[in-house]
């Protein structure tokens, strides 16, 4: 069974700071922050969390001195200055964001807690996608240097009863502790739960279900290797310890304010006969009624985009079966049929960007900055349920969950 358990988290102490709002404090995924936006998390507090999270690089920074020792430096000042307190008493935390998008209002309701580390598909707690490696080495220093969880894992769990989504229902009446509004125009909003009944319900409902890892794989895994590095330093133990769990944002996989966004794929090079070798496996349509891509492919079974430059680009439809040798969870994904079919075996592609912004990748192309723009359709979130129970991954950026989780609203130091 998954084991989530309550704790006594660390908050920014909000009678403390009467002059800054949240917007002030909180920062959006060290991932997704450029550099002429860390500067302005940098100007908007000097107790933004970026500068734990996802300092500055300085020049002459070494060994012994660089953003890593720095963001350790301003964990324990603040800890020791009382802007940031620890909870009196061991807490769930509801989390929820209130966003639109396509003109729809939603809101993402679920909390956070520690969640046991266990070995990825060899239990309750099951990965979708691969990761790569660069990012997770950043994120092990500076759990190392800092012996905390900065920011939170974003997970789903499978629960029956939804007696969790009845509690958060209820807590969220109340005026929250803490709320920020994203660059977006989301608002983020958190209360504490200490309520015992509610506590135990809420433990006992996530220990009955799976838990999938939505956003932040890489977190999770560098948990792991933290977590082995120590227990080869401390030795055995008759009980868990403090990384032995991680921080993490649960949220129920049937919510309905859960959304995936795509990301979009942009290619360096393709073969002259592209056209020629896509043929054998798609139906091909030139589309001159304008670069409304996502509504033109949108609802549609294995359909893709093309854009190679010019006044048009190509609907590509895919006339197969299923990539054949992929495994029945993957075989008939649209990010399967991109990257193993078009990209592996038809194209011969193996360097591949991202981009989510449609317009982003159409200008990148006209530039000559990439050769070609593939477009695809969010993958559903039953399909992240179906190859995480099997055990498998899909490529590297196949899902995009949004809203994004802000950094801040709860710190798990060890």
């Amino acid at each position: 069974m998954a084991e989530v358990i309550p704790f006594r988290g660390v908050l920014y102490n909000v009678p403390r700071l009467p002059r800054s709002s949240g917007e002030d404090l909180l920062a959006p995924p060290y991932d997704i922050i450029t550099p002429e936006y860390q500067e302005e998390l940098y100007r908007r507090s000097p107790y933004n969390i970026v500068r734990i999270d996802f300092g500055r690089q300085l020049p002459g920074d070494d060994s012994a001195h660089n953003r890593y020792t720095r963001a350790k430096e301003s964990l324990d000042l603040w800890l020791k200055d009382e802007v940031l307190i620890r909870s009196d008493r061991p807490c769930f935390y509801s989390y929820e964001i209130s966003y639109t998008i396509g003109n729809k209002r939603k809101d993402l309701r679920g909390f956070l807690g520690l969640v046991r580390l266990e070995e990825l598909g060899k239990g309750n707690i099951h990965p979708h996608e691969y990761t790569h490696s660069k990012p997770k080495k950043d994120r092990l220093s500076l759990m190392r240097i800092c012996n905390a969880n900065i920011s939170p894992i974003f997970s789903l769990y499978s629960g029956k009863e939804r007696k969790t989504s009845s509690i958060l229902s209820d807590v969220n009446r109340s005026k929250p502790y803490l709320q920020a509004r994203d660059r977006d125009g989301s608002v983020h909003r958190l209360w504490e739960i200490a309520d015992p009944d509610a506590l135990d319900t809420i433990r006992k409902e996530v220990a009955g279900s799976a838990v999938f890892i939505a956003d932040g794989h890489h977190r999770y895994e560098t948990a792991l290797e933290y977590q082995r590095e120590m227990r080869i330093k401390e030795g055995p133990s008759d009980g868990p310890r403090p990384y032995d769990y991680v921080l993490m944002f649960l949220a129920h996989v049937s919510d309905e304010g859960l959304t995936i966004l795509p990301t979009h794929r942009l290619v360096e090079n393709l073969p002259a006969d592209a056209l020629d070798l896509l043929a054998s496996d798609f139906r091909i349509e030139e589309m001159t009624d304008g670069f409304d891509i996502p509504g033109a492919i949108a609802g549609k079974r294995d359909v893709f985009g093309l854009y190679t430059g010019g006044q048009t680009w190509r609907r590509l439809t895919y006339t197969g079966e299923g990539v054949h040798g992929a495994p029945p969870a993957l075989r008939d994904l649209d990010v399967t049929i991109l990257h193993d079919l078009i990209f592996k075996q038809l194209l011969d592609i193996d360097r591949v960007s991202y981009e989510m912004d449609v317009a982003k990748c159409l200008r990148a192309v006209r530039d000559g900055e990439f050769a070609a723009a593939f477009f695809l359709n969010p993958t559903k979130v039953e399909d992240v349920e179906r190859v995480a129970l099997s055990s498998l991954r899909m490529p590297p950026k196949s899902t995009y969950f949004y809203p994004k989780l802000l950094t801040g609203l709860v710190l798990n130091t060890f």
